[in-house]
């Protein structure tokens, strides 16, 4: 992989990990459901008069856009406003990445590695370390949070499989005809939930600050996190293998955390750094593929001279299929190949 693709890479990491910020200010304007309809509806409309759809089937595409889009953000969104920090929902939503294996495991019936399984186990006890020094914070009361956090990157487990069984011709259409899922069940569950008048007061407070900043953190999503930043992530991603690529979205949360600290002052306990490490080593460990042994001199088959005079080439038989690596969970988040899953974080 060249220097300047990693630095593509490198860039997109930043940009997603930076995405949480953006959620931030909107929803300090806007309720969360209706802070999800809309993000979604911006993309949807050009989408709808401008792009061609994939070919895929709509069961899919509906399944995409119902776990990726509806649930994960619908569930992160709430887990935000209703107080989790910044930079740790940017860490927590990697859950996707071993919902995903275990899922795909169970319904898809794909083969779960002793690699993977060390992985998600690791991923998985770092996860549940976290839920439990929440819970012994304030009564538990920051507990919730978290929970509504996992219920996302389960929601985004779900639509990865969605797109995996999609295999779509271009992953980018996808991404974009799977927003046209999610703003009309967001913006019903706004209306029951948030009720008008909050939607109507989110909306006469555009002009104010607090507005502004809102409609700034909105642009950033759709504009650089969304379409810029999953435009060059599944560039990448048809160009290297996704091994290569998808730790780069390890990252994540690790800007995540840093920015919210910089930005916001968001403390986060040397404790949930360990366990944050704990998650992401898990990921790392269950994503890398072991290292091909070497060929050996006696494993060659010698061809006879007549058929190398004649042309005729040595026939092998086919490779054996390796395992599918564990997805990446990232921020924001994005979608890729649906042949070579690798998760990004919410966008």
């Amino acid at each position: 992989m060249p220097l300047t693709h990693r630095l593509l890479a490198l860039v997109v990491a930043v940009t997603w990990g930076l995405n949480f910020l953006a959620i931030h200010a909107t929803l300090a304007q806007m309720p969360p459901f209706l802070a999800g309809s809309v993000r979604f509806a911006v993309i949807a409309v050009p989408t709808l008069l401008l792009v061609p759809r994939p070919a895929v089937a709509w069961r899919w595409l509906l399944g995409y856009g119902f776990g990726f889009g509806v649930l994960q953000f619908a569930f992160l969104y709430l887990a935000m406003d209703s107080g989790m920090p910044t930079g740790l929902a940017s860490l927590v939503l990697q859950s996707s990445a071993p919902f995903t294996v275990l899922l795909a495991a169970v319904l898809l019936r794909e083969r779960l590695t002793g690699r993977q399984g060390l992985g998600v186990a690791v991923a998985v006890a770092g996860l549940a370390g976290i839920a439990v020094h929440r819970a012994q914070l304030d009564g538990g009361a920051t507990l919730l949070p978290v929970l509504l956090t996992l219920c996302g990157g389960l929601g985004w487990a779900l639509g990865n499989l969605a797109n995996r069984q999609a295999r779509p011709d271009s992953s980018f259409r996808l991404m974009l005809w799977m927003s046209v899922v999610p703003p009309v069940p967001m913006l019903a569950l706004s209306l029951v939930v948030e009720g008008p008048g909050r939607i109507a007061e989110a909306f006469t407070g555009l002009t104010s600050p607090t507005g502004l900043l809102a409609l700034a953190g909105l642009a950033y999503t759709v504009l650089v996190a969304t379409l810029v930043g999953t435009g060059v992530w599944t560039w990448l991603m048809a160009r290297h293998p996704s091994s290569v690529v998808a730790p780069f979205s390890m990252l994540v949360p690790v800007v995540g955390i840093g920015a919210s600290w910089l930005v916001l002052r968001e403390p986060t306990e040397p404790v949930e750094l360990a366990l944050g490490a704990l998650v992401v080593g898990g990921v790392l460990l269950g994503s890398s593929r072991p290292r091909a042994r070497p060929a050996t001199a006696a494993a060659d088959v010698q061809v006879p001279a007549a058929e190398q005079a004649s042309g005729n080439e040595q026939v092998t038989g086919p490779e054996p299929a390796r395992p599918a690596p564990l997805p990446q969970g990232t921020a924001g988040g994005q979608p890729v190949d649906g042949r070579a899953v690798a998760v990004s974080p919410p966008r």
